[in-house]
């Protein structure tokens, strides 16, 4: 590993949400490896790929001469563990929240640096976020089920389901909004039922979504959603990455669903 600097100058992030924020805050140059799964911003995809989400490649990784390596969640556990084992610093960011998105962007800030810049970018995500919940809190709130995989069904983490509210949606599992891991979100195709969401906005991590699975699912024919035709994918790359990506294009592409689902002449009627 080579000598240290003032700050970090040789950085492998092994999520894309990292990745993105260096580059918002003009320090992309310091990134020098990312995850296979990066697409934002185009540019970083130039950079040697040396991760899945669960799996590196710690040969590609050492060869780096990383000063800092960048991860996600007890998910990623093994991985930082390896990597410390083999004499490099590694920070892993457990954000669930907008909240906490906010404040990994201005400790990532502070870690490279530039604490001002990175409170800016934070203070005007926030910023956009409070003007799109403002704008929603007079329109109709349609009842939203996020499903974040499909063999088990698995409903929104919580910076999705906040993403819902701020767009002016209702997601009809509040109740598991604060379960961090995916096995203890799984809930029951009778269960989403039951609970008639006017829509349903899918998201497989790492497979496209078939629509027409969902609507073949059993008794699903009667689900407001799936009787109006309210069934959209958005892609992972926007929603579940914790970072930027999802505070503005994800929350873009919710409020565009909505928008679409709401009827013209106010609640709609069951």
């Amino acid at each position: 590993m080579k000598a240290s600097t003032k700050y970090p100058s040789r950085i492998v992030c092994l999520t894309e949400e990292t990745t993105e924020t260096l580059y918002l805050l003009g320090e992309g140059h310091r990134v020098v490896g990312v995850s296979g799964y990066t697409v934002r911003p185009p540019e970083a995809r130039n950079k040697p790929r040396i991760s899945s989400f669960l799996n590196a490649r710690f040969d590609k990784i050492v060869a780096l001469e990383p000063d800092l390596v960048l991860g996600f969640s007890d998910l990623q556990a093994e991985i930082a563990a390896e990597i410390v084992r083999r004499g490099y610093p590694v920070i892993v960011f457990n954000q669930r929240s907008i909240a906490e998105i906010l404040q990994m962007i201005r400790i990532l800030g502070g870690i490279v640096g530039c604490a001002d810049r990175a409170d800016a970018l934070a203070c005007r995500l926030e910023s956009d976020l409070d003007t799109v919940r403002s704008a929603a809190t007079a329109l109709p709130r349609p009842r939203v089920f996020f499903e974040e995989w499909d063999d088990p069904l698995i409903s929104g983490i919580r910076w999705v389901e906040e993403l819902i509210e701020t767009a002016g949606g209702t997601p009809i599992f509040p109740e598991l909004r604060d379960a961090a891991l995916g096995k203890d979100r799984i809930v029951q195709p009778e269960e989403v039922l039951r609970r008639r969401p006017d829509v349903v906005i899918a998201s497989w991590c790492g497979k496209a979504v078939r629509p027409e699975r969902i609507a073949a699912r059993a008794g699903w024919g009667d689900m407001p959603a799936v009787r109006d035709g309210h069934i959209y994918e958005i892609k992972s790359a926007y929603i579940l990455q914790p970072g930027p990506a999802a505070l503005t294009d994800g929350l873009r592409q919710l409020c565009e669903i909505l928008a679409r689902v709401r009827p013209a002449d106010g609640p709609r009627p069951d």
